[in-house]
């Protein structure tokens, strides 16, 4: 979908659909109104039937409306006049967003983004729904034989603005494209298969996006990470035939001198638990362990398609988790690169086994920050669902950034402790640090064992298990958290 914005008259526009926005009641917004003027009251009329529903969202399309230029008006409910929040506003261009694909029309004029929502401006609302918009146009077909070719749906939409366009609003335009893109890279690597997306296959992915845009890219194959002495991340890869990975971008744009910041995403292409084998069922969706690193990439193309003014460095470790003669065993010992050793209690606690080595790998960038992203416990999902990412860290200022982040992106996360309590959880007769916690607090332990690798610099975890895809009929990864981490590095860029 390509988009323009232009000012402009909404009973002028010729385009084949026109989307406009109306309140609980009948009420309409201003270019709801101008169209019911020129249609000689039409519209009100047609609402005063209680034809469209007051929940926002609620969808109504009109067709050849006497005195307006357009053969079709698309009247999205918004709700109660005077309680459009975030949601709501988000609700209401989804569902607009859903007729459009569908819609007969080769090009739509978007009049909802000219609504007023309280605490957004034009560009966060425009930002907002271009992202939504563009998104909603995703489709994950690359393997099947008989794709999509239906000729249904809107190829190009005009943000319409009652005056002259700001020059800011551009910027927001290419924001919310920007985010959609990088979440089409992140759900595309999501989807695939493990027999197709593997640690092979996500460096290869790394060298064609640093190929695309001003991206510099380092592979790092087995013997380097031996001469390194990852022998946690190495541990989890003696399972499997698949070569493991250590992948890192460096984007530069900003000042040579800039400290950068460092996203980490955990890049597990299949889980299979190892040893401690998960059950069967539900196991096909273990290919997406690998939604953090693939958040990394989505992000990656986001800024460097933006072309963000900071310094952002990306790491992921990658590999296969699986069962077989070479596998590590409950029990095991293994030491990391920063000198600790593990003990293996539960070979399925994988994801920490390879970040701790990538976070000890970050400390030579000498971040500002570091961010990491991962799939890594189940009871995140138990704790806070598949609606929030969990978020920790050991700087408060720096999960307020993300929090805050995550709401203006509508891709929101909810912190949980860190307390030193939490660390006498970890004990073990035998090495330095278990792999897992004692009963309970889940989550909050596989954080704390991370945070045993991150006391040089600022640090916060993002745990993604329950939000990165769906399962059942809308099975398929989400492309979270883009636009968190997005939204947070352009606020870092000072944007």
């Amino acid at each position: 979908m390509e988009f323009t914005i232009k000012a402009g008259s909404p009973e002028k526009l010729k385009n084949g659909c026109v989307v406009a926005g109306v309140f609980a009641g009948g009420e309409l917004s201003a270019a709801a109104k101008a169209l019911d003027k020129a249609s000689d009251g039409t519209i009100a009329a047609i609402l005063a039937r209680g034809d469209l529903d007051d929940k926002a969202g609620a969808t109504l399309t009109l067709h050849a409306l006497p005195g307006l230029a357009t053969p079709r008006v698309l009247l999205v409910s918004l709700g109660k006049a005077g309680e459009l929040t975030d949601k709501t506003y988000r609700d209401a261009v989804s569902a607009a967003a859903r007729q459009l694909a569908g819609s007969p029309a080769d090009d739509a004029a978007f009049c909802l983004a000219d609504v007023d929502l309280p605490g957004r401006d034009a560009a966060w609302r425009i930002a907002q729904a271009a992202q939504i918009l563009k998104d909603s146009t995703y489709r994950c077909d690359e393997l099947k034989s008989k794709k999509d070719e239906s000729k249904k749906g809107v190829k190009k939409l005009v943000f319409v603005t009652r005056g002259k366009p700001a020059a800011d609003l551009d910027a927001a335009l290419l924001e919310g494209e920007a985010i959609a893109e990088g979440m089409a890279l992140a759900k595309t690597l999501g989807n695939l298969p493990g027999n197709v997306c593997t640690p092979g296959y996500l460096a290869t992915t790394a060298r064609k996006l640093a190929k695309e845009h001003k991206i510099k890219v380092e592979i790092l194959e087995r013997a380097d990470m031996e001469k390194l002495g990852m022998g946690s991340l190495l541990s989890v890869a003696q399972g499997s035939h698949e070569p493991p990975k250590f992948i890192i971008l460096n984007y530069k744009g900003g000042k040579p001198k800039d400290k950068p910041v460092v996203l980490v995403g955990k890049g597990i292409t299949f889980d299979t638990g190892g040893i401690s084998l998960k059950p069967g069922e539900g196991m096909d969706e273990m290919k997406y362990d690998m939604c953090g690193a693939a958040s990394v990439l989505g992000t990656f193309k986001a800024i460097a398609r933006m072309e963000l003014p900071i310094n952002v460095v990306g790491l992921i470790p990658t590999t296969e988790n699986m069962p077989g003669g070479s596998a590590i065993k409950p029990g095991d010992i293994v030491t990391s690169m920063s000198g600790q050793t593990i003990e293996i209690l539960n070979t399925d606690a994988e994801g920490r086994l390879i970040l701790c080595d990538a976070l000890t790998y970050a400390e030579r960038f000498d971040p500002v920050a570091v961010v990491d992203i991962a799939t890594l416990t189940g009871a995140c999902i138990i704790a806070l669902g598949n609606l929030t990412s969990g978020l920790l860290a050991n700087d408060d200022a720096l999960a307020a950034e993300l929090l805050a982040s995550g709401q203006a992106a509508g891709d929101k996360a909810w912190q949980l402790p860190l307390w030193d309590e939490y660390q006498d959880m970890l004990k073990s007769n035998f090495a330095d640090i278990p792999n897992i916690g004692s009963k309970g607090a889940g989550t909050i332990t596989a954080a704390c064992f991370l945070a045993r690798f991150t006391k040089a610099y600022k640090w916060a975890h993002l745990d993604i298990a329950g939000t990165a895809w769906k399962s059942g009929a809308d099975k398929g990864a989400t492309g979270r958290p883009v636009p968190l981490l997005t939204r947070f590095l352009i606020g870092r860029a000072g944007l």
